[in-house]
C-alpha cells in the first residue's frame, strides 16, 4: 500500500505560480512512477504529467508542456508539480498517483491515488 497526500492548493491569479506536493508513505517510493492529474468541474479527469521512478523522464499534456513541470525528492518521498502562468481554466482538484509503469499515461495505469488538493485560479 502507498498512501499519498497533497498539498499545496489554493486561491491564485491568473498568471500566477503555484507548486504542488505530494508526499508518499508506505513501500518504497522509488518504486513507483508518480503522475497528477486533474478533475475540472463538469469534466473528466485529466492526466497532467508524469515522471519516471528515478526521475530521469517526464511526459505532460499537450496543454500544460511548457507551464507545468514535475519534480521528485526520492530522499523526501515527494513529488512536486510546478505551475506556472496559471490561467483560470487551470482551476481544478489536482490529484496525485503512484504506478508501477514506467511512464503511465492513463487513469487505469495508476494504483495508488491522493484525495487531491483544490486550485482555483481568479481571472
Amino acid at each position: 500500500q502507498v498512501q499519498l497526500v497533497e498539498s499545496g492548493g489554493g486561491l491564485v491569479q491568473a498568471g500566477g505560480p503555484l507548486r504542488l506536493s505530494c508526499v508518499a508513505s508506505g513501500r518504497t517510493f522509488s518504486e513507483y512512477a508518480m503522475g497528477w492529474f486533474l478533475l475540472a468541474p463538469g469534466k473528466e479527469r485529466e492526466f497532467v504529467g508524469a515522471v519516471t521512478w528515478l526521475g530521469s523522464r517526464t511526459q505532460y499534456s499537450e496543454s500544460m508542456k511548457g507551464r507545468f513541470t514535475i519534480s521528485r525528492d526520492n530522499a523526501k518521498n515527494t513529488v512536486y508539480l510546478q505551475m506556472n502562468s496559471l490561467k483560470p481554466e487551470d482551476t481544478a482538484v489536482y490529484y496525485c498517483a503512484a504506478s508501477r509503469k514506467l511512464m503511465p499515461t492513463i487513469i487505469d495505469e495508476y494504483d495508488y491515488w491522493g484525495q487531491g488538493t483544490q486550485v482555483t485560479v481568479s481571472s
